[in-house]
């Protein structure tokens, strides 16, 4: 008797329907045949759901079983079709007998040997395609189905095992539909605060700004100057992700499977900060299967870079189209995806191998021909496509001893949360989302200046050698200035500020 049940595939950050048809009473050795492109956890799943089955109280068809996983050309992979095979044996058999339509329903999951149900990779993907082809629900583990139930206009039921899945689609019992996990609460959070860092006024500032605008900001200073104590505080003053922003965010760790660890709270932004060691794959994304590397897992949140000189060429360069157009597109022999990589670059590094280069209380012992080999690492094309450059000196003792607490991130934040409100009301109805995403055309229209700035600009440009696109960058952190300070135009201390963050191109790397 041949059993279908509906499922998913998931492709990148997406899920492609599949269907997994089930065919028993077929004349040969009573063996499980498994067919349809499945990896090697796919094709495991005969052992798995012999368990599972076994154990629930069901038994095995005593004939040839041939399971087809649909379409035959998309690769399947991972645990999450355990649950529909067996259900689909357990239908062919004749031993489910359900009471309700089995095509109602999209549904997916691993099994443990006793038959208990466990999280899977991708449940909010399969929620979004479960509405959209107009499935009434969906059946998922419990901490799958929390997941999924953030998918608006779809019913989600959480399986806690095989055997209440069978009572459930037979009518004898009735499961509640899952509420959405509650977001954290960022005034009971223990954030790292603002209020701890000492001094640094200049470089809280550029911080802030960078914040405000989403502009990418990088930090040069000396060991023990903050930079890294600062970088890790801003997710205590960055606004929480829109609802929009959200779903984008858990779409692209529920693909990596860093929702089912729970190393994701329900909404936050990002923050990541991979090691130098970091590969070009691991950063960037891909494998024989493409997925989401580092810089889409920091998508609408911050990818923190420490001691960026010392990460590998190739690993850098690779970040200028994500930094340019906010996605990044992996073609394999498996397939072509496009992730979201819209991120908030936040880098630090040493002004030379030593990091002393400058400072008058400790010699530095770099030659310049280390110095500038040092230097050289980061090129000048990704170099123009960070909008914010901006020193870190060592602190004083003084500075260190004071007992005068600093702003606190809340105060900031609060800042920022008005900034980007103007932001939002000025982009309503366009792709873009920060000052920092503007378009040329954009930049035209909300960042012009009149001609004495214009002048100004022009000399500023002509006496550091910056390039066109330092142009318009300068522009952007202009707006966002003032933006912070509530201005409609932007004015010469907005414009002043914003070539100071730019002063570094010619000091530190020319």
């Amino acid at each position: 008797m041949l059993a279908t049940i509906d499922s998913a595939a998931l492709l990148g950050i997406t899920a492609e329907p599949v269907i997994v048809e089930v065919n028993t009473g077929e004349s040969g050795d009573p063996r499980f045949v498994l067919v349809g492109l499945p990896d090697t956890a796919v094709k495991e799943s005969d052992d798995r759901v012999k368990s599972a089955l076994g154990n629930s109280g069901f038994s095995m068809p005593r004939t040839r079983t041939t399971i087809n996983l649909a379409p035959a050309d998309i690769r399947k992979e991972g645990p999450l079709y355990d649950l529909p095979i067996a259900l689909g044996i357990l239908a062919a058999s004749e031993q489910l007998h359900a009471t309700v339509p089995l095509d109602d329903y999209l549904i997916a999951g691993e099994l443990g040997l006793s038959g208990a149900t466990r999280p899977i990779k991708g449940a909010l993907a399969i929620a979004r395609l479960a509405r959209k082809i107009g499935k009434k629900a969906v059946l998922l583990p419990p901490r799958s189905a929390e997941e999924a139930a953030l998918v608006e206009g779809i019913a989600v039921h959480c399986v806690e095992t095989l055997d209440q899945a069978v009572h459930f689609l037979r009518g004898e019992i009735a499961l509640p539909t899952v509420q959405p996990p509650r977001a954290i609460d960022r005034s009971s959070a223990h954030d790292p605060d603002f209020a701890e860092i000492k001094g640094q006024h200049a470089l809280r500032r550029a911080v802030e700004v960078a914040v405000a605008g989403n502009h990418n900001i990088l930090m040069i200073g000396p060991p023990g100057a903050g930079k890294s104590m600062l970088a890790k505080r801003i997710s205590s003053i960055i606004p929480p992700p829109t609802s929009e922003e959200h779903l984008e965010i858990l779409s692209i760790h529920s693909a990596a499977g860093r929702t089912i660890t729970g190393e994701t709270a329900w909404g936050t932004r990002p923050f990541r900060s991979p090691h130098h060691t970091i590969s070009d794959v691991g950063l960037l994304g891909g494998g024989s299967i493409p997925g989401p590397g580092e810089i889409s897992l920091a998508h609408h949140g911050v990818l923190f870079l420490d001691e960026l000189p010392e990460f590998k060429r190739s690993a850098l360069e690779v970040l200028r189209q994500p930094l340019e157009d906010g996605e990044v597109s992996i073609s394999r022999s498996a397939g072509k995806i496009t992730l979201p990589s819209a991120f908030m670059l936040v880098a630090a590094m040493n002004p030379c191998p030593c990091g002393y280069l400058g400072d008058s209380k400790h010699e530095c012992r770099c030659t310049p021909t280390q110095i500038q080999r040092y230097r050289a690492r980061i090129s000048g094309p990704l170099l123009d496509r960070i909008d914010i450059h901006v020193d870190a000196p060592a602190l004083s003792i003084g500075e260190l001893r004071s007992e005068k607490p600093g702003e606190t991130s809340a105060v900031i934040r609060e800042r920022i949360q008005t900034a980007r409100e103007h932001q939002h009301r000025r982009f309503t109805g366009t792709k873009a989302t920060s000052n920092a995403r503007m378009s040329h055309a954009q930049i035209r229209k909300y960042c012009a200046i009149d001609t004495t700035l214009g002048d100004l600009l022009q000399q500023a440009m002509e006496q550091l050698s910056l390039s066109a696109r330092a142009y318009d960058r300068i522009l952007k952190v202009a707006r966002t200035i003032a933006d912070l300070a509530g201005a409609d135009k932007i004015e010469s201390p907005h414009l002043l500020e914003a070539i100071q963050y730019r002063t570094l191109d010619r000091k530190v790397f020319y």
